[in-house]
């Protein structure tokens, strides 16, 4: 893909398509299509730094901080194309999350230090944001930073944080000021995760993967210079970043994926001509193109530049939930197989329980679905 940024933002949408399409099946490597859990950086960084030389790490930074500045519909371009070939997401918080924060609220010198060492791969983000007691609620988090000297002194705990042992830095909410309302009151940190006073323990999950972790912080000092924004403005802050992430989560590539691997397992199993499972997997296709049909929707407005209204969270809520759907089905039709925890003879298309588990947390992380019927409830209906 030899084309600069200028060439590939005036391709129409279809033929960016087929760009993107043909350099990722050129250098996405084989063994790492479609795996079975998130990989950790030592696996992923060669597809990373790949990326990087290419130029295709940062799709949506402005080109004046070394992104490709391309539109908002020719980024969804690139996600849907990474899904279609199944390429492992890597440790992307600080590409996704903190950059277009930074880019948006940081200040020169802070863009200067941390946005060439995102790109390069030198800085592995993690994110701070769920704690024990503040997960769906996240405005009730209690993680605090008190303001001494030169620094701030950071004591809390955060859990759930996406493979925070990979990472050397973190990005933190944290409480600022105890007085006021839950949803003010909170500030927005950049810590080094070799900081003493940090903690680090990961959490073995139902298939003996260590994706999460707990960190503790125990009287961490953290200098003043690593707040980004206003202090008490870090709510603000982190709401800013949600939209793009629904549509995102919402795509229905990772239903699309599941119900091929129901079909393929139906096959293995000798299930697929049998009437009642056919009956359930029609249904299961008919839910899929309904949802797709929603997800180009609210494609479409991405594409025209529009701002995502609350109703998003629709489709959030429509993909995980038939993922879950999708995955039970998988279950019943593996029988006694289901209770493996690796997939059936080596074949990662035939790994019934593991989808099965990926397909349990989607309905909580990135906002639980049950927050994201209040959601529509109060801003959409109205109620």
């Amino acid at each position: 893909m030899d084309e600069g940024p200028d060439e590939l933002d005036a391709l129409d949408d279809h033929a960016f398509r087929l760009k993107v399409r043909g350099w990722i099946e050129a250098n996405y490597p084989p063994h790492l299509r479609n795996p079975p859990k998130r990989l950790h950086w030592p696996q992923s960084r060669p597809w990373y730094l790949t990326l990087a030389r290419q130029g295709w790490l940062c799709p949506g930074w402005p080109r004046e901080h070394g992104g490709m500045g391309l539109s908002a519909g020719k980024q969804l371009v690139w996600i849907e194309e990474l899904q279609r070939h199944g390429c492992a997401r890597f440790n992307d918080m600080g590409i996704n999350m903190l950059g277009p924060l930074l880019i948006r609220y940081g200040t020169e010198a802070q863009k200067d230090f941390f946005l060439p060492k995102i790109r390069s791969g030198e800085h592995i983000w993690c994110q701070g944001y769920s704690e024990p007691n503040a997960g769906s609620d996240l405005a009730g988090l209690r993680t605090e930073a008190v303001a001494d000297g030169e620094d701030w002194v950071v004591n809390g705990q955060k859990i759930w944080t996406t493979l925070a042992m990979d990472a050397n830095w973190i990005f933190l909410l944290v409480r600022t000021n105890k007085a006021a309302k839950k949803q003010e009151g909170i500030s927005f940190l950049l810590v080094p995760m070799d900081t003493p006073g940090i903690t680090v323990r990961p959490i073995i999950n139902l298939d003996r993967h260590d994706e999460f972790c707990e960190v503790f912080f125990d009287d961490v000092r953290v200098p003043l210079g690593n707040l980004v924004g206003h202090v008490d403005q870090g709510w603000t802050m982190a709401k800013t970043l949600l939209g793009f992430e629904r549509i995102s989560i919402g795509s229905p590539r990772q239903s699309s994926y599941a119900l091929g691997r129901l079909r393929l397992l139906a096959e293995h199993a000798g299930a697929w001509d049998d009437p009642v499972f056919q009956r359930r997997y029609a249904q299961l296709r008919l839910d899929l193109a309904d949802h797709k049909a929603l997800y180009e929707t609210f494609a479409d407005a991405v594409r025209r530049g529009e701002t995502l209204g609350q109703d998003v969270s629709m489709l959030k809520l429509h993909q995980t939930e038939l993922f879950q759907r999708i995955t039970d089905a998988m279950l019943d039709v593996a029988g006694t197989a289901a209770g493996m925890l690796e997939p059936l003879e080596g074949n990662n298309d035939l790994n019934p329980s593991g989808q099965f588990i990926q397909a349990r947390p989607a309905t909580i992380y990135g906002g639980s679905n049950e927050i994201q019927r209040n959601v529509l409830a109060k801003n959409v209906l109205g109620l």
